[in-house]
């Protein structure tokens, strides 16, 4: 069995209303930590190192996505949420289908704006390429675009795209950092996809960010894609 680091940080089974760790994150509005300048730093380090490489690998997955569909766009533009609930346009390789988000509601059974959230197992709407994308992470390297423009970090919360009136007042407690290309849950050996399920780990996160727990992160993901791109 692969030993997938990120297991550490699953949740351990308190109720939404009653997390300690949610007691413990900080509310919305409120600076990162007192190290947010160090941390803002450390994004930007490493994406001026990792930029040649990145933009290399995104010419390349343009070509890929655009050989599958020609006429689609080959990068997805949507409306995230990030640091305090403050919108912003995040941009990804397209994984699914033009018309993945008119077809949500229907898959998810419920009006969009309270899909919170919202994942399905074998998903119809991923394209063949996006399905190896999303297991190797590669669709989310035009993400480094938002980490330079501040919208975003290499670690921390998913960006989600529901609007922050429509979460529970505890689940709006993980805008208090601003939104990670990669996270805890997502290096899990099983991620959940259960909305109240990520948010719990995600103030889990919050509650004890540090430096080398993102440095860990981080090498924690790269050895996931690696696992999943090899079959191990």
């Amino acid at each position: 069995m692969v030993y997938f680091p990120g297991d550490r940080f699953q949740s351990k089974g308190v109720s939404p209303g009653r997390s300690a760790s949610a007691k413990r994150s900080p509310p919305v509005g409120r600076p990162d930590t007192g190290l947010s300048f160090k941390y803002r730093a450390f994004d930007l380090a490493i994406a001026i190192v990792a930029l040649p490489a990145i933009a290399l690998l995104v010419i390349i997955l343009f070509l890929v996505v655009k050989l599958d569909n020609p006429r689609a766009p080959a990068f997805f533009l949507q409306t995230r949420y990030g640091k305090d609930g403050k919108p912003f346009r995040i941009v990804k390789m397209r994984t699914m289908v033009p018309d993945a988000e008119s077809l949500k509601a229907d898959l998810c059974g419920q009006p969009l704006a309270q899909a919170a959230g919202f994942k399905m197992k074998d998903d119809p709407r991923i394209t063949r390429p996006g399905r190896w994308m999303r297991k190797t992470y590669l669709d989310e390297l035009p993400q480094i675009w938002n980490v330079i423009c501040g919208h975003m970090s290499f670690v921390g919360p998913r960006a989600n795209s529901c609007p922050p009136q429509h979460l529970e007042p505890w689940q709006r407690a993980r805008l208090a950092v601003r939104p990670g290309i990669t996270g805890t849950w997502q290096v899990m050996r099983d991620k959940p996809t259960d909305f109240v399920e990520r948010c719990k780990i995600d103030l889990d996160y919050i509650a004890s960010k540090s430096l080398r727990g993102d440095i860990r992160v981080l090498f924690d993901t790269a050895l996931v894609a690696l696992v999943r791109r090899t079959g191990v």
